[in-house]
């Protein structure tokens, strides 16, 4: 009975666990119905789930034609080994990746941080890496939010430099390769090599791509100029694949659907015209599974290269132009008593629209390697230095004088030194006696536009007394100056404009100088926008560097399609009676034409007829030698500036000029007029070329070039 008994408790036991198991396995069955039926298709989804990543490739950049269609900047093709990261490799096989590159190509290491050494050093050496943390680190930073990053940054700091000074040249080639590898974004090209890459390197990745995984030998491209350094400081530098976009302009950039190691425009027209240049890139539609991997690529929207633009640049007279500044300033500077004098500008242009046709620029250096003296390009320099321009202005202190009632058309002054209290005398270079406005400009009077200015601020002249003006005659002066561009912005199409420096003092003797261009500084642009807008007859028109902007044509050298013709812009109309202007533009002419004008001997036989004004001015010393002349306790050392404006023909101006040689000749040192032979040399040379076309005739190119050892991207 006790058996009996004791078998049916056993029994029981067995029911109960049997129950149990059934209703697990019940309760299981009903999840995995419910799995199945219910959220199925969502982890079905999941499981086949998908994402799409649109990539963007570069293109190349427009080219730059001049105003006649002369290719300036093209865009020359070479050879580029690049990387992809898809996200199907993990860390160590990009690092096999690399070493494996690393033995078919040579890689540059300059690049390589101390940052980059630690992280490799890191990667390299993990047991030793592990090491590096204490238990004590780990306790004292156990609840932060950030011990990771913390304990990171602790391995970095234990880093030794005789651990980073370990690494093999193989190894730093492998490193300078990964670190260009990753340092972009995924499933977007990143250049491991564009520079130098031989035709034997790049057969060798070539035939290996099968075991290099991501890479790709590939075509890139860089900025050709066919001109070698003419106008390199105003076309301005394009960034290269490793500086990419710069950190002051990357969320402008990045808003604009930018990648940040694409290559811009950095400077002047590559800077300027960066939205037109860049061009459409080409989209590519990736879809990548849950792993990263792509599964399928869509190009959605095909590449073109950048937009077009033909300059106002007339290629054969910049040349031209080059030469003729180059040859007068090694000239010059063989010979003795010029040793500040290192630069001349030269600006023409088209006074009725504005447009620049030459715009040129030289400085003398010294090779810093070789010592041996050249020059560079500095055509910058036209708008982003300025200096005292002298007697150039005084047609405008002329029009000044009529606007303000001061003088009026045809009025007698008495050309003879003054002498106020206290200050040396100011006088013209000779004394001229009774002369009138238009023999003022002719021979260049001082004392005629000191007389004006006095007049102007309602001062009381008499010799050896004190003078006084008022005060407000210098902003009276300044505005109307700046009706034809002196101390304003020109509105030139291209960044960086300068705007010149204004005198702080406000003694009458300064009212003076800046009747006679010695007080306040301008640019060589502004020089020339303020003739051309006497030329024209009382229009200030702005500068401009562009001409229009083409569609690219796939194949083909030449212009494309007109997308947008620059039209000029009248910044304004001066505020004076156009018989006015009239007479001061005879004044012009008389200056080059008429026997005694101070231009007249190199200007007078010329049947282009031309009109202008020469100036010169007294200046203290401030460029690359200012530093170096202060410490040898030369203090401020006095200068002379050389300056000419004016344009041809002057019944109907077709070509306007300035010509500015800053720090020509020291006190007692000899004169030179280098202004005036580059002025008659460079409107020879515009009326020349201007004949040759008319004629059908060939454009020869001078080929005695100056050395420029020094090439110049941006001054």
């Amino acid at each position: 009975m006790n058996n009996k008994k004791k078998k049916n408790h056993v029994s029981l036991r067995l029911n109960l666990l049997f129950l149990a198991v059934f209703l697990l396995f019940s309760g299981l069955i009903l999840r995995l119905g419910v799995i199945q039926i219910v959220y199925g298709e969502d982890y079905t989804r999941e499981i086949q789930r998908t994402e799409d990543v649109t990539v963007n490739t570069p293109v190349p950049r427009g080219k730059i034609y001049d105003r006649n269609g002369q290719l300036i900047v093209d865009n020359e093709p070479r050879n580029a080994v690049t990387f992809t990261n898809n996200k199907t490799l993990n860390q160590q096989e990009m690092l096999e990746v690399a070493e494996t590159l690393a033995t078919y190509i040579e890689k540059d290491t300059s690049k390589i941080q101390k940052r980059d050494l630690q992280d490799y050093w890191l990667i390299k050496n993990p047991e030793k890496a592990e090491a590096l943390i204490t238990e004590a680190d780990e306790k004292a930073l156990e609840e932060d939010e950030e011990k990771d990053k913390k304990l990171y940054q602790l391995q970095l700091d234990r880093i030794t430099e005789e651990n980073l000074n370990s690494f093999t040249e193989n190894e730093l080639e492998v490193l300078a390769i990964y670190r260009d590898m990753i340092s972009g974004y995924a499933h977007t090209p990143q250049t491991v090599k564009n520079e130098n890459v031989s035709q034997e390197e790049f057969a060798v990745v070539s035939e290996n791509l099968t075991s290099l995984p991501g890479v790709e030998s590939t075509t890139d491209w860089e900025r050709k100029y066919m001109f070698e350094n003419t106008l390199r400081s105003i076309l301005g530098r394009v960034s290269s694949s490793d500086q990419g976009i710069p950190v002051e302009l990357l969320d402008e950039y990045l808003a604009k659907g930018y990648s940040r190691n694409d290559r811009v425009g950095l400077s002047y027209i590559e800077a300027q015209y960066e939205d037109v240049l860049q061009g459409q890139k080409q989209k590519v539609k990736n879809v990548t599974d849950r792993s990263g991997a792509v599964v399928e690529s869509e190009v959605i929207m095909d590449g073109q290269r950048g937009k077009d633009l033909k300059l106002t640049i007339d290629m054969d007279l910049q040349l031209a132009v080059d030469e003729i500044i180059s040859k007068e300033l090694m000239d010059v500077k063989s010979e003795p008593g010029h040793e500040l004098f290192d630069r001349i500008f030269v600006t023409m242009m088209d006074p009725n629209t504005g447009e620049v046709l030459a715009m040129s620029g030289k400085q003398y250096v010294l090779d810093e390697e070789t010592g041996k003296p050249g020059l560079i390009d500095f055509a910058s320099g036209n708008f982003t230095t300025s200096y005292n321009v002298g007697s150039s202005i005084k047609a405008a202190t002329v029009l000044t004088g009529y606007q303000t009632g001061s003088i009026t058309p045809g009025q007698v002054l008495l050309d003879t030194p003054l002498k106020i209290k206290g200050t040396p005398e100011k006088s013209s270079y000779v004394n001229m006696g009774n002369i009138n406005d238009l023999t003022a400009l002719k021979r260049s009077s001082n004392v005629y536009m000191f007389k004006t200015a006095i007049a102007m601020g309602g001062g009381n002249y008499q010799y050896n007394q004190p003078l006084r003006i008022r005060t407000s005659t210098f902003n009276v002066m300044r505005e109307n100056f700046a009706q034809f561009g002196l101390g304003v912005r020109t509105g030139i199409d291209l960044p960086g404009e300068q705007i010149g420096f204004t005198g702080q003092g406000t003694s009458p003797g300064f009212i003076l100088d800046l009747s006679i261009g010695q007080y306040d500084t301008y640019t060589p642009l502004q020089l020339a926008q303020y003739i051309s807008t006497i030329a024209n007859g009382g229009y200030r028109v702005a500068p401009r560097v562009v001409k229009s902007i083409h569609e690219p044509i796939p194949g083909n050298e030449s212009l494309g399609p007109v997308v947008r013709e620059i039209q000029p812009t009248v910044l304004n109309r001066v505020d004076m009676p156009t018989e006015n202007i009239d007479r001061v533009k005879e004044g012009l002419r008389q200056v080059m034409q008429e026997q005694g004008g101070t231009a007249y001997s190199y200007f007078g036989s010329k049947d282009y007829l031309p009109a202008g004004k020469t100036g010169t001015a007294q200046a203290f010393y401030d460029g690359p030698k200012r530093e170096e002349l202060l410490k040898e306790g030369k203090g401020l050392v006095e200068t002379w500036n050389l300056t000419l404006a004016g344009y041809a023909p002057h019944n109907n101006p077709e070509v306007a000029f300035s010509v500015v040689v800053p720090w020509l000749y020291q006190r007692d040192s000899q004169s030179t007029p280098t202004s005036n032979r580059v002025g008659q040399q460079i409107l020879d040379k515009y009326f020349e070329l201007k004949e040759k076309r008319q004629n059908g005739e060939p454009i020869q190119e001078d080929s005695d070039d100056q050395e420029e050892p020094t090439p110049i991207e941006e001054s």
